[in-house]
């Protein structure tokens, strides 16, 4: 009885202890569950950057096709009208353009008084918004037979295409060469290199600008400041300052004075005050001479 009773207990305990494998199967099935998530996250960190990496691969081609394109975009401007400089930022606007104009003169045969006038004129002294924004200095409009990248500005009429260079150098290259490759201008090259007047008047003649007034601007920005010296250097000529002269050139510092002028004009011009004025040119009272060199900086 004792050993019919103890069979049946070993039975039972090893009916029992069969029974614990399912546990080890619930293990491995939570293990299973708990990698595949991880698997799946860990490919789906790996997508976002792949996404970060196409987007800036397509933002780099874009990048690059929009630096491409932008030599061929066009920019709306709003018009200006009007530019005021000062006679220091003119001078310097002349010296740094002027070794230019001498060498487009002895290549082209433009004055290089004519071309320093211009583009003082056209550009505000490199401060107008063409040149600014598209280092346009002479006010060049596209025409048809230029293919390359331009700007839209409100001239003559609304929204007109310009012109718009890499750098100012090339802006007056293209002046030379839209002189010298247009016939309207042809007569212009029959005149006498230094005789600045006869091209200012000859240019508006041949349909340069639609100013009625753009000669007497032109050649009364050349006696300012004295361009046509630089006609005379290329040339090889001795120059002789006109007596509408302004400036001298030999040394920006200082101011002759001509007919006309007073101390509060000459400080106006200069922004300087009056009694700095009178300081450094050692004045006692206000009287100025004809001639008289006056320290203005």
């Amino acid at each position: 009885m004792h050993t019919k009773f103890l069979i049946v207990f070993l039975l039972i305990f090893l009916v029992s202890c069969s029974s614990s494998k399912p546990v080890v199967r619930t293990t491995k099935s939570s293990k299973t569950v708990t990698r595949k998530p991880v698997v799946r996250n860990t490919s789906s960190s790996k997508t976002i950057p792949n996404r970060q990496t196409s987007s800036s691969t397509s933002g780099s081609t874009n990048s690059k096709t929009s630096s491409q394109n932008s030599d061929e975009s066009t920019v709306v401007l709003t018009a200006t009208t009007t530019v005021k400089v000062t006679t220091k930022l003119v001078l310097e606007y002349i010296d740094s353009y002027k070794e230019i104009a001498k060498d487009n003169m002895v290549k082209n045969g433009i004055p290089a008084s004519i071309t320093l006038g211009q583009a003082i004129l056209e550009s505000g002294a490199g401060t107008g918004p063409l040149s600014a924004q598209a280092n346009n200095h002479f006010g060049i409009k596209c025409h048809k037979e230029w293919n390359g990248p331009s700007i839209k500005y409100t001239d003559d009429e609304e929204d007109e295409c310009f012109r718009k260079y890499n750098d100012p150098s090339e802006s007056f290259r293209d002046h030379s060469y839209f002189l010298t490759s247009r016939s309207r201008y042809a007569d212009l090259f029959k005149l006498n290199k230094d005789d600045y007047k006869r091209w200012a008047k000859g240019l508006k003649a041949a349909g340069y600008a639609t100013d009625p007034k753009y000669p007497d601007k032109l050649i009364s920005l050349i006696e300012r400041y004295d361009l046509q010296r630089f006609d005379a250097e290329v040339l090889g000529k001795d120059f002789v300052p006109t007596s509408n002269s302004q400036v001298a050139f030999q040394d920006a510092s200082k101011y002759t004075v001509i007919k006309g002028d007073t101390l509060y004009s000459i400080s106006k011009r200069f922004n300087i005050s009056i009694e700095d004025l009178k300081k450094k040119n050692k004045l006692t009272d206000s009287n100025l001479s004809l001639g008289q060199t006056l320290h203005v900086n």
